[in-house]
């Protein structure tokens, strides 16, 4: 066999020839490709190329190799990261580069504000638009859509999608981020994700992230979980106390800030306070105080941050300070917030930290049956979080406005966990729903004490949600659909038994919102002499209708609003709820009923709507002048702030709040012979308590049952049955619901 040499060196030439410029169109390609965004298709903006360059600094960058072989090795692990250290909006996307295939991944977040700005941040840094393949899921709102595949969710819409879909299996990885606030819905979605995990071994990763936290705890939590510590680059704050306790902390956060705008270099500032009106009131105050001062001290920008507030005023907060004025003196951003700016938000160029020591946490009595929303002090945890906002951009200075001595002897160490100082109505109604029955052996990371088990699962068998042996009925299913207190979901699909559907969504929506009325402190009688046009003789929820049916008459008016001292805000919020909540009612084929408000009975209709689910929630007024809640005999008063402006004998109240005295707000009157009629085995006269208000249900029983035994016709057997049924005592009633638990 003969072959040609010179031939084969030319081919050998040629194919070397050809693969080197295959390798060159390989690199061109990869080099486009390389600006070419894989999730659009589209070429990278020059603002990627800017924001890629300021992630590649952030602490969590470097973590990425060490994240991807731990993901590798385990399930479940716990990654731990400083406030600014890039765990909540790298982490999720460095998954996405291996985890995405066919699923998404979601990212809880315990607060509504955070869900939405984090989106919005990695939506910029993916060079994507929000809602697209990076959203957002909160309570009534979604920014979503078929191409999603990364999504942050509050915690509790993650546990409302687990009742549709079990395991979960549209996520290839959930990550579930501040888990040291330990809220409520993660503390279920802890122990719900270690029964996930069970039942999806290969195809289901967990993170469970936190800028501080006992570490040792979840990782034995969760078997041996190996731990990730991002370290953060934190600078040097120093601390500062007062010399005695202070008498308000309002004022005193007021004048610090103004003084530190005044005195210090500059510098932005992070003022915590707990809740909405106080922010209001301060970044008013503060503006004018500054004001005042003119051109010797620096123009400021004073922003709020609160969960309820609109999602284009919370981005102010990122704003940059306002330029120098005519003196040349710094401008200075003032951002007044409540604990969410504690880990959930990373705010850029705070050097200055005031800090009183209070938020609001919720607090709950099971024998009292009270849940209560009240500015407590802090823990030592919480104090460091705020302490170190200062020091994130160089060293920083935080004033603590209570003494050294409290801090070290009165504040906790760590917050308790919201689920020991909750009701859980809810979270016992969704885990049925989940189909977890047996409560007690939940495998809860803190387990709640059994009598406020006991008292959810007496609240839900009385709300019909649940039948005597502790099972999910038909009517508990329909319940747990609305993301709402079991109780507005009762009175929600009551409505239509009165022919008040919508007049029921609009008042259930309002409950849902911030304050209706404002009141500003320098314009009290002005705003008083406003709202007198919607009062309703019957009370505060018939008032709130009232409200809302006169801003849909005026076309949905922000100048309207202003002008009657309404919540703009508050209202365009409740109106977006109504919505959905109409849709929720919808896709359960509620029927939507509705009776002309010209009927004689069209406010009773409403009353006794309201009654199907509140009926737990009613007093009594005494002989003495003092009301007195029916099954608990707590003495109470109506708040001043409700427009009731008489004494009726008996009322149904919205919300018990605990202050120097047990106020009631959000009242109604209503009469007590239908609370017996409505809910006859809750008010058995056996039941009560209070001898004074035990007399009054047997009067009222006896005049039942004499009208029944005049015109037996009005009632059906069935109901006159139910009147006559032989009531358990409240003991009884109490072993029953052990004996539930038990099971």
């Amino acid at each position: 066999m003969f072959v040609d040499k010179n031939l084969g060196t030319t081919k050998q030439k040629q194919q070397k020839i050809d693969i080197g410029e295959l390798e060159q169109v390989q690199k061109k390609k990869v080099k486009q490709n390389a600006n070419i965004n894989p999730y659009t298709g589209n070429q990278y903006s020059e603002d990627y190329y800017k924001i890629l360059t300021v992630r590649k600094q952030l602490p969590a960058w470097d973590a990425k190799e060490q994240l991807f072989m731990l993901m590798e090795q385990y399930q479940v692990i716990v990654l731990q990261g400083e406030t600014g250290s890039g765990k909540t909006t790298q982490i999720p996307q460095f998954l996405l580069e291996k985890y995405s295939k066919g699923r998404g991944i979601a990212c809880t977040q315990p607060r509504r504000v955070a869900a939405m700005s984090v989106a919005k941040r990695v939506a910029e840094e993916m060079d994507v638009a929000l809602g697209e393949e990076v959203g957002y899921s909160i309570r009534f709102e979604e920014k979503t859509s078929n191409k999603t595949i990364l999504k942050y969710m509050t915690d509790g819409m993650l546990l409302r999608e687990a009742m549709h879909d079990p395991k979960l299996e549209r996520y290839s990885v959930v990550i579930l981020d501040e888990a040291h606030e330990r809220t409520l819905n993660t503390d279920i979605l802890f122990g719900l994700l270690k029964e996930i995990m069970l039942k999806r071994p290969e195809d289901l990763k967990v993170v469970i992230m936190s800028a501080t936290m006992d570490a040792e705890k979840f990782q034995k939590y969760f078997h041996n979980a190996p731990l990730l510590d991002i370290p953060g680059r934190v600078y040097p704050v120093e601390i500062f106390y007062t010399q005695k306790p202070e008498k308000s902390y309002l004022d005193a956060a007021i004048s610090t800030t103004i003084n530190i705008h005044a005195y210090e270099d500059p510098g932005d500032i992070l003022v915590f306070l707990t809740g909405e009106e106080e922010i209001e009131e301060a970044c008013k105050k503060i503006t004018s105080e500054i004001q005042k001062l003119g051109d010797d001290v620096g123009p400021v920008r004073c922003v709020p941050l609160y969960s309820t507030l609109p999602p284009n005023q919370q981005q102010k907060i990122f704003e940059s300070a306002p330029q120098p004025n005519k003196k040349g003196i710094q401008g200075r951003k003032i951002v007044v917030a409540t604990n969410i700016a504690e880990t959930s938000i990373t705010i850029d160029g705070i050097c200055y930290v005031v800090d009183p020591g209070f938020s609001k946490q919720k607090v709950y009595n099971p024998r009292l049956r009270v849940e209560s929303l009240l500015a407590s002090p802090i823990s030592k945890a919480s104090a460091q979080q705020r302490a170190g906002r200062a020091g994130r951009t160089r060293p920083g200075k935080c004033y603590r406005l209570y003494t050294e001595q409290s801090f070290n002897t009165e504040l906790i160490d760590n917050t308790y966990p919201e689920i020991l100082r909750s009701n859980l109505s809810a979270v016992v109604l969704q885990l049925k729903r989940l189909g977890i029955d047996d409560l007690v052996h939940f495998d809860f990371m803190d387990p709640p004490a059994p009598e406020t088990l006991m008292r959810a699962l007496e609240q839900l068998y009385y709300l019909s949600a649940l039948d005597e042996e502790g099972n999910l009925t038909k009517f508990g299913q329909q319940m747990s659909e609305f993301p709402l207190d079991p109780q507005l979901s009762k009175v929600l699909l009551s409505s239509k038994d009165f022919y008040v559907t919508d007049e029921i969504l609009t008042i259930v929506a309002l409950l849902s919102v911030q304050q209706v009325f404002q009141r500003p402190k320098d314009q009290q009688q002005q705003a008083d002499d406003a709202r007198y046009q919607f009062v309703h003789q019957d009370g505060d929820h018939i008032t709130f209708l009232n409200v809302f049916k006169s801003f849909k008459e005026h076309n949905e008016s922000s100048d309207w609003c202003y002008q009657n001292f309404i919540n703009y805000r508050s209202l365009k919020s409740a109106d977006k709820i109504k919505v959905q909540l109409r849709q929720i009612m919808q896709k359960q084929q509620v029927p939507l009923t509705k009776t002309d408000p010209s009927n004689a009975l069209y406010y009773t209709y409403i009353k006794k709507a309201l009654i199907a689910g509140m009926f737990m929630q009613t007093a009594h007024l005494t002989k003495n002048g003092a009301y007195m809640t029916v099954k608990d005999s707590q003495i109470v008063a109506i708040h001043p702030c409700s427009v009731l402006n008489h004494k009726p004998e008996w009322i149904l109240y919205q919300e018990f709040v605990l202050t120097s005295k047990n106020y009631l707000r959000t009242v109604t009157d209503i009469e007590g012979k239908w609370l017996y009629e409505m809910c006859p085995e809750y008010f058995n006269p056996k039941t009560i308590k209070n001898i004074e208000t035990r007399k009054e249900f047997e009067k009222i029983e006896r005049q039942v049952l004499e009208e029944q035994r005049r015109k037996p016709d009005l009632l059906t057997v069935e109901q006159i049955q139910r009147l006559h049924k032989d009531v358990k005592s409240e003991r009884t009633q109490s072993i029953s619901s052990s004996r539930t638990i038990q099971k």
